[in-house]
């Protein structure tokens, strides 16, 4: 099955986490079947068009009305032989259920019978005794039968080294296989002891390439808010001071505007009339309706990140008072939102939002660090 998620539902005010997917419903009308949604919570609930629990599934699943497989569909010939074989075993109610009872364990924070079943691994490779081989064996059938495939990770192999190293020696793998051999169980072995040493190998290849990782949590990330004071902008400063609108003079390119908004819609028109005209606007939302309705330079898409990183470091340069502001923000992603910029430069809960004015929030912020760390 394919699941998805998250999602959740609320308990007396405790937030219970779950996941979904997809089953086939019969109809009460017609007996037709139609994909349904089944929600499974931590808490063992389990939800579609009634409320249930692992018990009710059971029970739904054996009188038709919810299938996990398409009923009708012809189903895949046999292969001619197990043991050669790329495919799985077939979904079926039974593995499904055991399936759901993983997910289940999954919310909950607990191992799913795949890890239990490395975990039996990892107790036969320190110890690859009899008893210890049995035990892997009964933790490996734990898996759901169409997930076992799948267990080791490997696209290649599947799961046949396991196949392999369950089989008693002198007996046929998966009954039309080679015959098991104490050789064959040594090389199964050799083959996770390789596995761990390119995982270790793997571990300290990445602790090399990002060595430059940081080894703690970064700060929350820091919104700023798209804001309109009627009566003015307030004495006291605030984080209303990284919006382009506010009003902080910049000596940028030899001009001074009176905000960076001026500066980026007075330095986006073609024609200088233009730029004046911009530069000169009553306040930055006028500078950015007169910038908009402007004919724009050729080169605008080309040049506007540049510029705007520009402008924002004259900002904070130029008020050291506003650049403790930002660098209050810490370490924090910066998401500008608002309505009055484009989805390029604000924060927008779809892939349209590129929330390049946090990005480069984040950049000048960085920049003022760095240069405050200079020797003078």
């Amino acid at each position: 099955m394919t699941w998805r998620g998250p999602t959740y539902r609320t308990v007396d005010g405790q937030r219970i986490d779950g996941a979904w997917c997809h089953v086939w419903r019969r109809s009460r009308w017609d007996d037709k079947y139609f994909l349904d949604d089944l929600i499974v919570f931590a808490d063992g609930a389990i939800r579609g068009e009634e409320r249930t629990d692992l018990r009710g599934l059971e029970k739904l699943l054996a009188s038709g009305r919810i299938a996990a497989t398409e009923p009708g569909v012809s189903k895949l010939p046999d292969e001619p032989s197990k043991w050669l074989s790329r495919y799985g075993e077939p979904l079926t109610p039974e593995g499904f259920l055991l399936e759901v009872a993983d997910k289940v364990e999954e919310l909950n924070g607990r191992p799913t019978a795949g890890q239990r079943c490395w975990d039996a691994i990892r107790r036969f490779q320190q110890d690859p005794s009899e008893p210890n081989r049995i035990l892997l064996r009964d933790a490996y059938l734990a898996v759901p039968p169409h997930c076992r495939i799948y267990v080791l990770g490997d696209m290649d192999r599947q799961d046949r080294p396991l196949r392999i190293l369950l089989t008693d020696v002198g007996t046929a793998v998966d009954g039309d296989g080679p015959v098991a051999t104490s050789d064959m169980h040594r090389e199964v072995l050799d083959y996770f002891n390789r596995g761990d040493q390119g995982v270790v190998q793997e571990r300290d290849r990445r602790a090399v390439q990002h060595a430059d990782d940081p080894v703690v949590a970064g700060q929350a990330a820091f919104t700023s808010h798209e804001t309109v004071y009627p009566q003015g902008w307030p004495e006291i400063l605030g984080p209303f001071v990284l919006r382009n609108e506010f009003p902080a003079p910049v000596v940028f390119a030899g001009e001074t505007y009176p905000s960076v908004l001026h500066g980026y819609w007075a330095l986006s028109a073609a024609d200088a009339s233009n730029h004046d005209q911009i530069r000169d606007a009553p306040t930055g939302r006028e500078a950015h309706d007169m910038g908009g309705r402007a004919k724009r330079r050729a080169d605008w898409p080309s040049v506007r990140l540049a510029l705007m990183r520009g402008l924002l470091e004259a900002k904070f340069t130029q008020h050291p008072d506003l650049a403790e502001i930002l660098l209050s923000t810490g370490d924090s992603v910066i998401s500008y939102t608002g309505l009055s910029d484009s989805p390029f430069w604000r924060d927008v809960p779809d892939r349209r939002g590129r929330n390049w004015m946090g990005r480069l929030l984040e950049l000048t912020r960085s920049e003022l660090v760095a240069r405050q760390a200079l020797p003078s």
